[in-house]
Order: structure tokens, then C-alpha cells, then sequence
């Protein structure tokens, strides 16, 4: 008989055959390689405060209800958008669900983060959590806006219009960001992570789009350059793919460009749920480059 010994040596082997030929004949030899155990894949994200923001629908929504049942018993999540009505029926659905019955805690934040009262208002929400009850702090900076796409970049010539859609999109991410992880410092036992919901659009120009583009391209900038400044930081920016949403309706509809709204009519679109589903998987795996792009197709 076997001793248990022998067994935990077979897990960490792995088997092949080999094919060997001499002078006589052909044959098969069988050798046994070693190799490391493979670690397994996490199946929750531990005592966490998750912060989303833009959570009251679409993308956000469905990050928010999926990453809910991932958290352990305890966890904060924060939500954070404009739409008051929507976040407190969302906060419902999951207060009901499995997760809250369990004693995961749902706060909400009603705030327009393009001002800077905003920031401040979700910071104060983050920091109700004591940074010693938690093992892991994610921020997912979700909101943004599509902006003007009906119009071309030698149509913007007002400074006020151009720095409202910007506020909203790149400079609110950056101020919540450098606030939480201020409220919640570098400590040994606490894992952090910052993921920027990104965009094709931030790699590639695409016509009428210059307020998107801009903001996209200068969000994927600015947590690569903190990806270099915080090398214990976990950051990533992901790029959900066409989904099927307000925004993308919009951008399908009202698009200044005739052939880029054509092909996003033609296009097939992603339901929020499965590129939800890749972005936990990413999370849960924690294997990403930090500061790296990763666009839903790459995976």
C-alpha cells in the first residue's frame, strides 16, 4: 500500500512520454518530470472595502453584483454615482441577496465627482471602514461619459466646456484615487488595488470621438505612471469591450462620423455581466502586470 507520502509526491509530478529511436527500432520511453504544484485560483476576494463608482447601472451595476458575492462576511462595498434612486434599489437587490444576508455591508454615495465635494463625500464613506478590519482595498474607477460625439475637434473651442467633460473623467479619478490610497496607506497584511475601466478608445482615435478618446488615453496614462510609482499597488486597466448599453447607444446614434456609426451599428455588442465576469477573474487570479492594458478580447 501506498503511503500518503508517495501520494503528495504524485501531485507534484506530471507524466510524459517520450518518443526515443535507435538503430533497431522505435520505441517508447516513460519518464517522470517534476514540477511545481500549481497553486489554486481564490474563490473570494477576502475582508475587503470595494469602492465602485458608476455603480448605479450598466457596467458598474453588474460589477457590483457580482463582486458582492465574493466578499467576505463583514466586507464594505461603497457605491458611488449620481442616480440616488438607482443606487438605493441596487443597494436593496443586495442587501436581499445571499452576500448581505451573510453580512456584507452596502453603503451608498450619491455625488457627481466632477465636483470636488464629491470626492470628499466618498472618501468620508470609504473611511467609516477601520483600515485594520480589512485585508484588501479595491477602488474601480467605473464613471465617465461619453461626452459630445456629434461634433469634430476643430469644434471645441470653449475651455469651459472642454474642462467640464475632463473633471468628470480624468481628474475626478485621479483626486479620489490619491485620497483613498492616502486614507488607506502601504501596510503589511493589506493588499490594494486600483483598476481604471478603460477603453479601445484609449489606444486608438476614432473620428468625432476627441472628448472620449482624450479622457480614455489620459486615465490609461495616469495609473500606468502610478503602476511606476507604487510598485506594491496593484493596477490595472481594463478595457470591457463593446457593451451593450446607454452609452454605446448613444455613441451608435449620435456619432458626427457616418462610418464609425455604421459599424457600430454592425458590430456585435457584450452584455455587461460577461465582461463583468472577466474582470473578477482578473481580480481573483491576481496574476496582471501592474499598470498593464487589458482589453476583454485579450482573455
Amino acid at each position: 500500500m501506498r503511503t500518503q507520502g508517495e501520494e503528495l509526491e504524485d501531485i507534484k509530478r506530471r507524466q510524459c512520454f517520450i518518443f526515443v529511436k535507435d538503430s533497431s527500432a522505435v520505441f517508447i520511453r516513460y519518464i517522470v518530470m517534476e514540477s511545481s504544484v500549481i497553486d489554486p485560483v481564490p474563490t473570494d476576494l477576502g475582508r475587503a472595502l470595494c469602492i465602485i463608482t458608476g455603480a448605479s447601472k450598466g457596467f458598474g451595476r453588474s460589477l457590483a453584483k457580482q463582486i458582492a458575492g465574493l466578499l467576505k462576511p463583514g466586507s464594505v462595498l461603497l457605491l458611488v454615482a449620481r442616480s440616488g434612486d438607482k443606487l438605493r434599489e441596487l443597494q436593496a437587490d443586495l442587501a436581499a441577496s445571499d452576500a448581505g444576508q451573510k453580512g456584507l455591508v452596502i453603503r451608498c454615495v450619491t455625488a457627481d465627482l466632477s465636483q470636488k465635494g464629491a470626492v470628499e463625500e466618498t472618501v468620508k464613506a470609504a473611511k467609516q471602514t477601520n483600515h485594520l478590519d480589512i485585508d484588501r482595498l479595491v477602488l474601480i474607477n467605473n464613471a465617465g461619459s461619453l461626452g459630445d460625439v456629434s461634433r469634430f475637434a476643430v469644434s471645441f473651442t470653449d475651455p469651459a466646456e472642454i474642462n467640464s467633460y475632463l473633471a468628470f473623467n480624468v481628474s475626478s479619478a485621479l483626486s479620489l484615487t490619491a485620497s483613498l490610497m492616502q486614507a488607506f496607506p502601504k501596510r503589511s497584511g493589506l493588499q490594494r488595488c486600483v483598476v481604471n475601466v478603460s477603453s479601445l478608445a484609449a489606444l486608438q482615435p476614432f473620428p468625432s470621438w476627441v472628448l472620449y478618446c482624450t479622457g480614455k488615453a489620459a486615465r490609461d496614462m495616469m495609473f500606468r505612471v502610478l503602476a511606476e510609482e507604487e510598485p506594491e499597488l496593484r493596477v490595472l486597466n481594463y478595457a470591457p469591450g463593446p457593451l451593450d448599453t446607454d452609452m454605446h447607444m448613444q455613441a451608435r446614434t449620435l456619432s458626427g462620423d457616418m462610418a464609425l456609426r455604421a459599424s457600430l451599428r454592425e458590430g456585435q455588442l457584450l452584455t455587461c455581466e460577461e465582461s463583468a465576469a472577466k474582470l473578477v477573474k482578473l481580480l481573483l487570479n491576481d496574476n496582471f502586470t501592474s499598470g498593464v492594458h487589458l482589453d476583454f478580447y485579450d482573455l
